[in-house]
């Protein structure tokens, strides 16, 4: 439903999005991760028809956006990172002025802004003046207008940017509604945790380049070669650290909780020497275990990998 091949694009001598490529299926919901600045937001606008990219193209449902804009957005709808919005209308007003937008006739409207209103739990503020909501709110009357002309695919990104804990929880359960609704969804944020129960994919971006793709058990696989080791110390944590420094397939060492973490790239038999010299050498260690593949230290572990290539 949407394919982006080579996709590049440049600002100067800066390249925000770097040769990148990948293809989401139709009722997928697609969790695009990234640190800000990774190139997320560049992404969504060109398959938004919004911006030109510099080589590569997206097409949507087999349209190429460059040469077939008007049509692919007809399959589409886009809420960007930050939006503008009409506060001096009424909720029912916003949606009837994007309604005239898609050129639906007036006769017709009831029957859309109904269902859309109720989808984003908005009933009880149809009266009210926009400006008077709160930031999840607006954020969900913002999707409901993305869906006015029943697209097939949506592009939201960064959707729960700013919003409290209770409005995040709100706005998964809608999207949980659209992917019974088996829309095609791309959603980024620089945040995995909010994504991994509801995306049936996830690509981590990385300095404009798809890192890894695929579903969280099929990244954790795919990070195997990557085992996180957490070690727990009697005395002597930044010796012990500099320590560690100096052995082989060691990196990302960090200090957690008062316990030492670092990214081991050796293997089984590997992690049984390296066991075995920090005994001998009388390292005052008392704990010794894989840390797990946790979703913020995969995260890490392929931003940090690519950033020390």
């Amino acid at each position: 439903m949407i394919k982006v091949e080579n996709l590049k694009k440049c600002y100067g001598s800066f390249t925000a999005v770097d040769d990148l490529s990948f293809h989401i299926e139709k009722g997928e919901i697609f969790g695009f991760v990234g640190s800000n600045g990774a190139g997320k937001t560049t992404t969504m606008k060109i398959a938004a028809g919004l911006m030109e990219p510099t080589a590569g193209t997206i097409y949507i449902d087999g349209l190429d956006i460059k040469k077939n804009r008007n049509e692919a957005k007809k399959k589409l709808g886009y809420m960007p990172d930050f939006f503008g919005v009409y506060d001096d209308l009424k909720v029912i007003e916003y949606m009837n002025f994007y309604c005239g937008i898609h050129g639906i006739p007036p006769k017709k409207r009831d029957s859309i802004i109904q269902p859309l209103i109720e989808l984003v739990n908005l009933e009880d503020k149809k009266e009210f003046y926009v400006d008077a909501l709160s930031r999840g709110m607006k954020q969900r009357l913002c999707l409901a207008r993305a869906l006015i002309h029943d697209p097939e695919v949506l592009i939201l990104d960064e959707p729960a940017s700013g919003l409290d804990p209770r409005a995040r929880v709100e706005f998964r359960q809608i999207l949980f509604t659209l992917r019974e609704m088996k829309k095609t969804v791309l959603i980024s944020s620089h945040i995995l945790l909010e994504l991994a129960e509801i995306c049936t994919t996830i690509g981590i971006i990385n300095r404009g380049k798809m890192v890894v793709k695929g579903s969280v058990s099929d990244i954790q696989k795919q990070l195997s070669h990557l085992n996180r080791i957490k070690l727990k110390v009697v005395s002597d944590l930044d010796a012990t650290v500099l320590r560690l420094k100096e052995y082989p397939n060691i990196s990302n060492i960090n200090i957690v909780n008062g316990c030492i973490e670092f990214s081991y790239s050796g293997s089984d038999e590997d992690k049984s020497i390296l066991l075995r010299r920090l005994v001998e050498e009388k390292l005052p260690i008392y704990h010794f275990e894989e840390a797990g593949g946790s979703l913020e230290s995969i995260f890490m572990q392929l931003t940090e990998e690519v950033q020390d290539a």
